[in-house]
C-alpha cells in the first residue's frame, strides 16, 4: 500500500478562508493527501490567501520565494495559491513565480482534484472563475471524524455593497446565499461529530436571504432553524453590514436561547463626510440609533467594530468624529487599520493622507479602544459565565474555552474535558484573558 501524499496549508486572513482550507483539505483528501504541518515534508503546499491587508500580493510573492530551494530539492512538489490573490493576479503569479504549479480563485476550489491532477501531468493548472455551480455541493462530504466543540459555517459569500477601499466585491463575487436546508445538512453532520458551537459565516452575513421551503429565509430565520438542532448549544455569526441588520435579527437577540450575546458589526468611521466617500452608505447617527435598538433587545450584548484610520482625505476633524462614536459605544473589542490602498477600488485614486498623522491616530484610537475592552473585561469579575471549554491551557490542569460574550477564560485543577459547558464564576481579569473557577 503506497504512502499517502502529504498537504501543507498555510492559511491567512478570515475565518472564511479557515472554512475554506478545511474543505480544500478535505476534497485533496480524497486525491490521497493528508495534512501534514511541516512545508518541508509535503507533496503539496497550497497557501489560501487574503487580499484585505497591506502589499497582501507581495506578502504571498516574497513566501513562495523561500520555497524555491524545496522546490529544487523536490521537483516533484507541487505548489498552489489559492483564495483571494489568487482571484486578483490569476495567472501573473504563475509568471512571477514559475515554481507555482496551480492557481485556484474561492469560488473555484471544487475543482482542486481535476487541476491537481493535470499538475501530476507536467501541466500548470488555473482556474479563477466564477462557476454556475454550487461549490458546496460538489465538494465531497465532510469526513466522519470528531471535531472540536467549535466550527465555522459558511452560509454567504461575496458583497455588492462595493466600499470604496474593498476588494471583495471583486475577489469573491456578488452575495449568493446558501439553500437552509444545505446549511442545517452541514449543521447536523458538524453536531454529530462533537461541534456545540456554530459561527455562521459570510462577507455580509446579515445580508443572507437563502431559499427556505417557504421562499427566501433570512438569516434570523435561519438561526430560528438552527435553534431546534439538538445538541447544538451556541450560534454566532460574522460579519455583518449596519444596512442589512434587520428588526428579526435584531428581535432574535433577545429572545433566540442560543444566540450568543456578541456582535460584530463595522462601522469604519464616525465622520459622516468619510463614511460618504467611502459608500458605505449608513451614517454615524443611524449607526448609533440601531446600537440602541440592539442594546434594548439584548442589554448584556457585547459589541464589536472595525475602524479605518487615515482614508483619503480624512482630516483631523473626521477623525475625532470616529473617537466621540467609539467613546459612545464603548466596544468590547474592535479591529482598527491603517487605510492602505487595494489597486482598481476607488479610494486607490484620491489624494492620501500623510503616513505619520495615519500612524498617530490609529495610535490614539487603539488606546481608546483598548481601554474600553480592558474596562468591560474587568466589569466580568464576579459574574457567573457559561464557558465551552476548547483546549488545554498552558499550566498543567489548566482549561481554557470561551464564554458567552466571546472573551477567553481559563480554570485550574479542574476536572472539565474538551467540549464541555460549564458554569465559571470569574475571579480575576488579565491582560487579555479572564481566570474563573468552576461553580
Amino acid at each position: 500500500m503506497s504512502e499517502p501524499k502529504k498537504l501543507y496549508i498555510k492559511t491567512y486572513g478570515c475565518q472564511m478562508n479557515v472554512y475554506d482550507s478545511e474543505r480544500m483539505a478535505e476534497t485533496l483528501g480524497g486525491q490521497g493527501y493528508v495534512e501534514t504541518k511541516s512545508p518541508d515534508d509535503a507533496d503539496m503546499i497550497l497557501l489560501n490567501t487574503c487580499h484585505i491587508r497591506e502589499k497582501a500580493a507581495e506578502k504571498i510573492y516574497s513566501e513562495l520565494g523561500r520555497f524555491k530551494g524545496l522546490k529544487t530539492e523536490k521537483p516533484d512538489l507541487k505548489i498552489g495559491v489559492a483564495g483571494c490573490v489568487a482571484q486578483a493576479e490569476g495567472e501573473e503569479i504563475m509568471r512571477r513565480q514559475p515554481i507555482v504549479d496551480l492557481v485556484v480563485g474561492p469560488q473555484s476550489y471544487h475543482r482542486l482534484p481535476e487541476m491537481e491532477a493535470k499538475t501530476r501531468t507536467g501541466a500548470k493548472a488555473l482556474d479563477t472563475d466564477f462557476p454556475e455551480e454550487d461549490k458546496f455541493e460538489k465538494l465531497k462530504n465532510r469526513p466522519k471524524a470528531k471535531r472540536g466543540p467549535t466550527a465555522f459555517l459558511t452560509v454567504q459569500e461575496g458583497c455588492d455593497k462595493f466600499c470604496a477601499f474593498c476588494v471583495v466585491p471583486y475577489t469573491r463575487g456578488a452575495e449568493v446565499s446558501r439553500p437552509a436546508d444545505r446549511i442545517l445538512r452541514e449543521a447536523n453532520d458538524l453536531v454529530e461529530r462533537g461541534v456545540r458551537e456554530i459561527t455562521l459565516l459570510g462577507q455580509n452575513v446579515n445580508a443572507y436571504h437563502g431559499a427556505g421551503p417557504n421562499g427566501d429565509m433570512t438569516l434570523a430565520g435561519l438561526i430560528w432553524e438552527l435553534n431546534k438542532v439538538d445538541g447544538l448549544e451556541r450560534i454566532r455569526f460574522t460579519t455583518s453590514h449596519p444596512n442589512d441588520m434587520a428588526d428579526d435579527l435584531i428581535e432574535a437577540h433577545g429572545t433566540c436561547d442560543k444566540l450568543m450575546p456578541y456582535l460584530h458589526l463595522p462601522v469604519q468611521s464616525g465622520s459622516d463626510r468619510i463614511l460618504k466617500r467611502m459608500n458605505r452608505s449608513h451614517t454615524a447617527e443611524s449607526y448609533l440609533r440601531l446600537i440602541e435598538r440592539i442594546r434594548a433587545a439584548r442589554p448584556d450584548i457585547v459589541m464589536s467594530g472595525d475602524f479605518i484610520v487615515g482614508f483619503p482625505e480624512e482630516t483631523e476633524e473626521d477623525f475625532q468624529a470616529t473617537m466621540d462614536l467609539v467613546e459612545e459605544v464603548k466596544y468590547g473589542y474592535a479591529y482598527s487599520f491603517k487605510y492602505s490602498t487595494r489597486p482598481g477600488t476607488p479610494a486607490a485614486e484620491r489624494s492620501q493622507v500623510d503616513p505619520k498623522a495615519a500612524d498617530d491616530r490609529l495610535q490614539r484610537l487603539q488606546g481608546l479602544i483598548t481601554r474600553h475592552q480592558r474596562e468591560i473585561q474587568d466589569a466580568m469579575v464576579g459574574r457567573d459565565v457559561k464557558v465551552l471549554f476548547e483546549k488545554p491551557g498552558r499550566l498543567p490542569g489548566q482549561m481554557v474555552g470561551k464564554s458567552e460574550y466571546l472573551h477567553s477564560v481559563h480554570v485550574s485543577d479542574a476536572d472539565v474535558a474538551v467540549g464541555e459547558l460549564r458554569d465559571v464564576r470569574i475571579m480575576s481579569s488579565g491582560a487579555n484573558s479572564l481566570a474563573g473557577a468552576l461553580r
